[in-house]
């Protein structure tokens, strides 16, 4: 038994015992931990049963007893049942019923970043429950932890592999993506040791214009006679990456995705006349999922849409139109508390350097968070969070560990209340994709940014 955050953690043998990964909150201290037995890992009991459905606040009796163990207060709430509910919307979308296929199209669900800052082995193993048919993770390391948190579906790793990472590759059951012909004879010399084994399967990814990974499609025979010599590999898939497939305006990068569809459909038969199946087909990210429905093929792969979030588009009315098409719940609620109230007179600087003079006599309340958990150091001066229902705004420069904000008209505010810094507060939502179009970035960047340090707690 080892001291651990002013408690005791048990060692590896009973955390296997009392940890399922879907009741856990999750502070992985490095890329390579494993869910079961790491010490970033903690049984919080209420999640041993459903929270109730008419929760209306984060300040209900449930959420207090949820967290109310002594830690620093920042915790980022994620909801299972948003996150299913938009695993099925997405699948009903992409399976139209007047379309009558004899096969639903497939779902690979992205879960890598960390399932986009949500708990990668978490959110993988609760969508395979609700019937996701692969997950996709960037790396190696990536696709083991997602397979020891319980997931047995297929995961494919988008990016491949380095030399030296086949055989743990192949150990754990993953599918790799080649983007080069030359990496065929490495995977090729790990399947052949494994004797008696089925062959190893792997997706070829093509690069349509992106520029970034793929092979060329003046490379596909080159592919097919370096194939013909691999005996103990399996083709299983075929795909791409769109670039620009948000964009519809009526430019070269508008027209992108239709010239990078036609491409990788050149490819595609190229592939078929040199007599090479090619397995599953996918293309979809999560713009053209909702909005390019001619390229579904045989499986989409949603990423931001899965967490409640749709991209930016060009023109921006079209967000609007797909928001409308396909309506989410966002899953993640990054929260913490305040720690300290402090008034301020008029004329008195706030923070680092100075940067928010109040005009007026303020009440200043200090966040148990900052930079260092996942706000966004760009949101000072600028950005608003969530306080009893009303919108605070976030003054002075965000520090690591502390941020500011005014809380001069929030009536009967308190030490210990409750911070939404995105996410849900009862009947009040603060958009993530909204914060992050106000300081000039991506949906994304803010959900991945959620620390390390900050605990995932998993709610239903």
């Amino acid at each position: 038994m080892n001291a651990h955050r002013g408690g005791v953690r048990p060692n590896k043998a009973a955390v296997l015992e009392v940890l399922p990964p879907l009741v856990l909150s999750f502070e992985c201290s490095r890329q390579s931990s494993r869910l079961a037995g790491h010490r970033g890992y903690r049984k919080i009991d209420i999640f041993g049963r459903h929270m109730p459905s008419k929760e209306k606040s984060p300040r209900s009796e449930v959420r207090k007893q949820a967290y109310s163990e002594a830690r620093r207060p920042v915790w980022a709430e994620v909801s299972l049942s948003a996150l299913t509910h938009n695993l099925e919307a997405i699948r009903k979308y992409v399976n139209p019923p007047e379309e009558k296929r004899k096969t639903p199209r497939k779902i690979l669900s992205i879960v890598k970043g960390n399932g986009y800052g949500h708990g990668g082995p978490q959110v993988a193993k609760a969508l395979e429950k609700a019937g996701s048919d692969w997950s996709g993770v960037t790396c190696t390391d990536e696709g083991i932890a997602v397979r020891e948190g319980g997931v047995r579906k297929p995961i494919l790793v988008l990016t491949g592999f380095v030399p030296g990472e086949e055989a743990r590759l192949l150990k754990y059951d993953l599918t790799p993506a080649v983007h080069r012909c030359d990496q065929l004879p490495l995977l090729e010399r790990a399947a052949a040791r494994r004797s008696g084994r089925k062959p190893a399967s792997f997706h070829l990814k093509i690069d349509t214009g992106m520029n970034r990974l793929g092979i060329a499609p003046t490379d596909i025979e080159c592919f097919a006679r370096q194939l013909d010599k691999c005996k103990h590999l399996q083709l299983t898939g075929i795909f791409s990456h769109f670039a620009s497939s948000e964009v519809f305006t009526d430019t070269a990068v508008g027209r992108q995705t239709r010239e990078q569809e036609e491409c990788f459909y050149a490819a595609l038969d190229r592939l078929r006349a040199l007599g090479i199946d090619p397995g599953l087909v996918h293309l979809a990210n999560s713009a053209a999922i909702v909005s390019r429905p001619e390229t579904w093929a045989d499986m989409v792969r949603p990423g931001a849409i899965l967490y409640g979030y749709h991209p930016g588009y060009d023109p921006a009315e079209k967000r609007e139109e797909a928001e409308k098409l396909l309506p989410l719940k966002p899953v993640m609620s990054l929260r913490t508390k305040i720690i300290h109230l402090r008034r301020v007179p008029a004329g008195a600087g706030v923070g680092y350097d100075a940067t928010f003079v109040p005009k007026r006599p303020s009440l200043i309340g200090v966040l148990a968070a900052g930079y260092g958990d996942g706000i966004h150091r760009s949101l000072g001066n600028r950005g608003s969070v969530l306080v009893r229902g009303k919108l605070a705004p976030i003054v002075g420069i965000i520090s690591m560990d502390v941020t500011m904000i005014d809380v001069t008209d929030i009536e009967g505010v308190e030490i210990g209340d409750v911070a939404t810094i995105y996410g849900t507060d009862g009947n009040q939502v603060l958009l993530a994709n909204r914060v992050a179009r106000g300081i000039g970035t991506v949906t994304s960047d803010l959900l991945c940014a959620v620390s390390q340090r900050v605990e995932r707690v998993y709610v239903r």
